[in-house]
């Protein structure tokens, strides 16, 4: 069954269904004002996640770096990086300053973190006296101390390390009526080795779980909660045939274990890029009868999601067409800071969820109608600390059963107190259970989901707020559906257009996508140049020069702008033949395309505002107008890895600052550079004003060596660079502009603090995506030694899931290395080592994912470009030792870091030397206009592409500065009168 919804709609186009949501009777609104008054007279010894949020809300220093250090100290091995963490994140806030509170856990938390803020930092202290303290103590008694106070906190909030001992604390509250859903804590697998362990302890859970549940009927029975990312290493879109065939086995003996014990078992919401692929793998699994007399099955719907209603529809007609009932539980959803930032890099055309809270609660409400409308095809599970939401949610579902609440453990008590003296409506409590590593992140997404000051939670328990505000929405939701300060992706660099992207969840699109770059038609190959027509073309290009200098700034800019459209027109066509001349996969393709729009567009806008006349000041009787202009004939040289958005980043920037180009492309690309040529004199660059000139090293020397030359931009390998150099210092003449972007042994470091699963995602994606060949990616990762063992291992079972083949085929992660004359460098560089791992490849010219373990006193002296990765160790006091190896290469493009720890951050990102440094995050894609790129030493000239400074180096300036009183006088002085 296909879910009948577009991607992502415009908020406009949803928010007249939703409005009438927002009606509300008196007397449930008498109802919901009960449950916020019951939340406030309620006053706990312990404290709850509640009395967290509200004392250490995401607005506060103190709630910042509280939610730092939850996500990282108790997986830190080593003492030196646990000890810097705490003094790192306890130093940020002011603890002893903190307001106190009626919670225990809280002025409990908050005295001992001030107090430890005092051990390790003495000078803020009133008196010298426990600076003394400090030293006869030491720092372990504060780690001690700071390390259990992250313990306790997690054993408030979540219900078990271990599922027996969670069943032991959940016997309390069954004994009130309560019901249990267990959520086994945990990060997505990144390997199948993690598939494996997350699918055995979801089996034993369920036997655990199923063996104490006693002769209880559904829906009284507990439940599970499974996430299928855990059960497969990439569960990805572009992954669906394998997901389906490899995962559904998987869920189905899941499945099968629930059944049997009759427990409810959901299947929980994930992020909405793998919406449709969740379902997909839903439906297979429940094919072949696997629900035939049993009503626990069922899944999550995230009401922040544009498709939740869809969503409904769909899990509605998979009832009815099984004849069973299938539990639905609805949430809010706890993914929206991701989901809105992936939708902004990926260029989507706008966001697949709401961007105003209150929308979100209005939909969650449609959703609720829905439900109930489709018992008892469906048992409705809503998952709500909204007061307002439970009051309406009662008020729809009238005198009829078959529906439940849900809270999270550690939250909604006193709520769902109220509820249960008004209602007989039952209360479920969703249970996490996991081991501290896993708790604490856990804590986090909770923090994140529900610790904004302007949050229900926050509100209902502030008696400071009136309970009219808590429950009021907004009255602008009409005139005003979407958050104001969230822009379109679209609109994210306004007022330049982003440009279009694309997202594997989008199965039509995908599917349309592919289709049409496989049936586009090869682009013919250029004839390459002779030196005869090197010169020819020069001295056309010379010939076209002054009148495209002399042309209108904006009308330059007009062109470029079209050819970026046309550049979006013909996507699928250019993104074909870079999968063909390239080997470019479907996400490198569309990435390139759309750099190379972003180019445009960006170059366009720079050069109309450099490019403007402007008036200087002077003395009175003289005027004094600057101008820059092109200086000539630039020759562009591209690469083979990026042939379409450096070649015509390069180009395009030549062309806006007023200079005619002659381009010269990679032997290896001549196709998609003749594509894009042509794309521009379709825009209107003149004929002669932009002349590609194909060919090889000849070519090249040709073109550098022309008298007609005014400038070179490249992008190479440094040795070449040095060439052109070398050829320019030697002309007579004019000294030349050379604009070069060389390569880089770009390195990444990682500390203990670092979380696993992330470094992982970002290290395989900044080696391996693009097989390594790209400038940025990363040639050498320095792991802490505390660590390095389970990173690696982790790294190399992720590039292990990685596949190589037709760069055509969505699934395809890696595509051919460009040539056999770069293949056999590869093979024979790594036949010099013994690789620590190396993936399996296909027949044909590629090179598989390889990691490669330098010794200590081992270095990594030249590029080695492709997907392989060196890795070295280091010790917790070695960073400085570190960034001097690094420094002595000479190279300076990127730079990776990953670290929690501040102050690490703050020191070596002012001592690394490189062009580009990525925090936290993978080292490759930088965004024109955003993160402009390029290196210094030996990885460039700068100024950066994609950058301020960029165009400057294409220009020349001129002043003319003309003395006004020449025929006679200033006039205009005399003209001026006197002021009254």
């Amino acid at each position: 069954m296909s879910l009948d919804a577009p991607y992502a709609p415009a908020d406009e186009t949803l928010i007249d269904g939703l409005l009438p949501q927002a009606k509300t009777s008196p007397e449930t609104r008498a109802r919901a004002e009960r449950l916020v008054q019951g939340i406030r007279k309620a006053r706990t010894r312990i404290g709850g996640l509640e009395d967290f949020l509200r004392d250490y809300n995401l607005s506060t220093r103190e709630g910042l770096a509280l939610m730092a250090m939850a996500e990282a100290l108790l997986r830190v091995p080593d003492e030196a990086t646990q000890d810097a963490l705490i003094a790192d994140k306890i130093g940020a806030g002011d603890w002893a300053g903190h307001e106190p509170s009626d919670a225990w856990l809280v002025s409990a938390a908050t005295w001992g973190l001030g107090m430890s803020n005092r051990l390790l930092r003495p000078s803020d202290t009133v008196t010298g006296v426990l600076g003394g303290l400090t030293r006869r103590i030491g720092a372990p008694t504060v780690r001690t101390g700071v390390r259990q106070a992250m313990r306790f906190m997690g054993h408030q909030f979540v219900l078990g390390e271990t599922i027996e001992g969670a069943l032991k604390r959940a016997r309390e509250n069954e004994k009130r009526g309560a019901r249990h859903s267990y959520d086994m804590l945990g990060e997505g697998a990144r390997t199948q080795d993690d598939a494996i362990r997350y699918a055995k302890a979801y089996a034993g859970a369920i036997d655990v779980i199923g063996r104490s549940a006693g002769n209880r009927p559904l829906p009284d029975r507990p439940g599970i909660s499974v996430k299928l990312s855990a059960l497969h290493p990439r569960y990805e879109p572009r992954n669906r045939d394998a997901v389906i065939a490899e995962l559904t086995p998987v869920l189905r003996d899941l499945m099968e274990r629930a059944k049997s014990f009759d427990l409810n078992f959901t299947v929980d919401a994930e992020e909405q890029e793998r919406l449709d692929l969740s379902l997909d793998v839903i439906e297979a699994a429940c094919a072949d009868g696997i629900l035939d007399g049993w009503n626990g099955f069922g899944l999550a719907i995230q009401a922040y999601g544009k498709r939740a209603l869809a969503v409904i529809d769909w899990i509605g007609r998979l009832a009815r067409r099984e004849g069973q009932t299938l539990m639905v539980r609805l949430v809010k959803g706890a993914y929206w800071d991701t989901e809105i930032k992936h939708a902004q890099v990926e260029g989507q055309d706008d966001y697949p969820v709401f961007t105003r809270k209150a929308v979100t609660d209005l939909n969650y409400l449609a959703c609720a109608e829905r439900m109930l409308a489709l018992r008892p095809h469906l048992y409705p599970q809503f998952a709500t600390h909204n007061a307002l939401s439970i009051a309406r949610i009662i008020d729809m579902a009238g005198d009829e059963k078959g529906y439940e609440f849900q809270r999270l453990h550690g939250m909604g008590e006193a709520l769902y107190a109220v509820v249960a003296k008004e209602t007989n409506v039952p209360c479920r409590i969703y249970a996490p259970v996991g081991g501290h590593r896993d708790l604490l992140a856990y804590l986090v997404r909770r923090l994140l989901e529900n610790g904004a000051s302007t949050s229900f939670v926050a509100q209902a328990g502030d008696d400071d707020v009136p309970v009219a505000d808590v429950l009021d929405l907004p009255t602008d939701l009409a005139s005003m559906p979407r958050h104001p300060n969230i822009p379109a992706p679209a609109a994210l660099f306004d007022p330049r257009p982003n440009s279009k992207g694309f997202t594997f969840g989008d199965r039509p699109a995908l599917s349309k996508l592919a289709r049409a770059m496989r049936n586009a038609p090869e682009a013919p190959t250029p004839k390459a140049f002779t030196k005869a027509d090197v010169t020819a073309a020069m001295s056309r290009a010379a010939a076209a020069f002054p009148a495209w200098r002399d042309t209108a700034p904006a009308i330059r800019a007009a062109a470029l702008r079209r050819a970026a459209d046309l550049l979006e027109r013909d996507r699928a066509a250019l993104m074909s033949t870079l999968a063909r001349e390239a080997g470019k996969t479907i996400d490198d393709g569309i990435a390139e395309v759309r750099e190379a729009v972003d180019f445009l567009r960006y170059y366009a806008d720079e050069a109309e505002t450099l490019c403007a006349s402007r008036t200087l000041p002077g003395p009175t009787g003289e005027s004094n107008v600057w101008r820059a202009r092109g200086r000539g004939v630039f020759v562009t040289v591209a690469p083979w890895n990026f042939p379409l958005a450096i070649f015509l980043g390069q180009t395009a920037a030549a062309l806006a600052a007023g200079n005619a180009v002659v381009a010269k492309p990679a032997p290896q690309t001549p196709r998609i550079a003749a594509r894009a040529v042509a794309l521009l004199h379709e825009a209107g660059v003149p004929q002669d004003a932009l002349i590609l000139a194909p060919g090889g090293t000849e070519v090249g020397q040709a073109l550098t060596a022309d008298s007609h030359l005014a400038g070179v931009a490249f992008t190479g390998s440094t040795a070449t660079a040095k060439a052109i150099a070398r050829a320019l210092a030697e002309r007579d003449g004019a000294i030349l502009p050379l604009i070069a972007e060389t390569g880089g042994i770009n390195a990444m470091i990682v500390d203990a603090t670092a979380l696993p699963e992330q470094v992982t995602g970002d290290v395989v994606l900044s080696a391996f995506r693009s097989a390594g060949q790209r400038c940025s990616a990363s040639r050498i990762l320095y792991v802490q030694e505390d660590v390095a063992d389970r990173m690696l291992d982790m790294i190399a079972g992720a590039a292990a899931t990685m596949r190589l083949g037709d760069p055509m085929d969505p699934a395809t992660d890696i595509g051919p290395i460009i040539d056999d004359e770069a293949l056999d460098r590869l093979k024979a560089h790594v036949a010099e080592h013994r690789p620590r791992f190396q993936a399996k490849a296909p027949e044909g010219r590629f090179m598989p994912p390889t990691i490669i373990e330098l010794g200590r006193n081992e270095k990594l002296t030249k590029e080695v470009f492709g997907p392989v990765l060196h890795v070295k160790r280091w010790r917790a006091n070695e960073i400085d030792r570190v960034l001097e190896e690094i420094a002595a290469t000479g190279y300076g493009l990127t730079f990776g870091l990953h670290s929690r720890i501040d102050a690490t951050i703050a020191h070596v990102t002012a001592r690394v030397g490189a062009g580009n440094v990525y925090v936290n995050r993978n080292q490759i894609g930088a965004i024109v206009g955003s993160q402009p790129f390029g290196g210094r030493g030996m990885s460039g000239t700068g100024p950066k592409a994609g950058g301020p400074l960029y165009l400057q180096r294409f220009v020349e300036e001129v002043v003319v500065s003309t003395d006004t009183t020449a025929a006679g006088g200033n006039a205009s002085l005399i003209a001026m009168g006197e002021s009254r």
